[in-house]
């Protein structure tokens, strides 16, 4: 097949894409396909309509590649592309709106405040205080990466956590606001089968090298965290968290693949994060080290999900009703 790879964008996680966006088409072009590496900027429609692409694999992270704005347009020229539509991404990326639809099913997650941009910082931060505690942990309503995410100590004034709001507020229209619920940090993977049933990957408990928790540079530094996949749990909290992966996943309405991030508490409590519908995809990212575990090569997978979207059917298009 030929593969249309779209990375970048106007987010702050660019450069994380356009690492993975490499990783995947190279994964493509040893699986046999053939590939080109896209930006997701104003002249991509004209590349994709150029290109004469069987599929589009969005490897995109943030505003714009990741909220269902480019699988709106993937849906106007009528191409088919890996993961998951435009609701289903719309509806990931909104942390306050993802929580809405977990609760709804029963999805353990945490108390939240939302803060949107021109509210009084200052009075957001003692509200918050007020109804969640002192200790909290703020971050861009719609972001990734932890990218302007801060985590505010119980004994800290309320100006810091005001200061935090408003740096969450400079990448986002709107910050949510949550408990600091003390843990071991786990992701779990989704990988749909042909047959379109959700599974669940091993999950991966993850340590931050680079600081107390898995910020920015924990992440992506070279050697700044490690990754014990499958975790190291009991086999009934491992069954929990796939249990919570995968009903995020359908909660959502996800489709080809999602990972979900977890805060797993020293008594086994589980709290759900958020849903990540394009994670990162890399050879050594958290979702294909999952896979791998499961026994699926990173080749494998990237060839596995093209050939996936490329056997979706196409889109109705209803005959137009003549006016009366």
């Amino acid at each position: 097949m030929s593969v249309a790879v779209v990375v970048g964008g106007p987010s702050a996680e660019a450069n994380v894409s356009r690492t993975s966006g490499r990783a995947v088409a190279d994964a493509l072009t040893s699986a046999g396909h053939r590939s080109a590496l896209l930006e997701l900027d104003g002249d991509l429609p004209r590349a994709l309509s150029a290109g004469v692409f069987d599929v589009v694999f969005p490897v995109t992270h943030g505003p714009l590649g990741e909220d269902g704005c480019l699988q709106g347009l993937l849906e106007v020229m009528d191409l088919r592309y890996v993961g998951s539509d435009v609701l289903a991404s719309a509806l990931a990326a909104s942390k306050p709106v993802a929580k809405v639809l977990f609760r709804a099913v029963g999805l353990p997650v945490a108390a939240d405040m939302v803060v949107r941009a021109g509210d009084d910082s200052l009075r957001a931060a003692r509200e918050a205080r007020r109804e969640l505690g002192g200790a909290l942990v703020v971050k861009p309503a719609c972001g990734g990466s932890a990218i302007a995410t801060s985590r505010i100590d119980a004994d800290a004034a309320d100006d810091e956590l005001a200061s935090a709001i408003r740096r969450a507020l400079e990448v986002d229209d709107a910050a949510i606001v949550e408990p600091f619920v003390r843990g071991r940090e786990v992701t779990c993977g989704v990988l749909e089968e042909p047959d379109g049933n959700a599974s669940a990957l091993p999950p991966t408990l993850i340590e931050a090298q680079g600081a107390d928790w898995y910020d920015f540079t924990s992440r992506y530094g070279s050697g700044k965290s490690r990754h014990y996949c499958p975790a190291p749990f009991e086999p009934d909290l491992i069954q929990r968290i796939q249990d919570a992966a995968v009903g995020a996943h359908r909660a959502l309405g996800c489709r080809d693949l999602s990972r979900a991030d977890f805060v797993v508490g020293d008594g086994g409590e589980v709290t759900l994060l958020e849903v990540n519908t394009l994670p990162g995809m890399t050879s050594t990212s958290l979702f294909p080290e999952a896979a791998a575990a499961r026994g699926v090569s990173f080749v494998e997978l990237c060839s596995r999900l093209v050939e996936r979207a490329r056997s979706r059917k196409p889109r109705r298009i209803p005959a137009p009703l003549p006016m009366p």
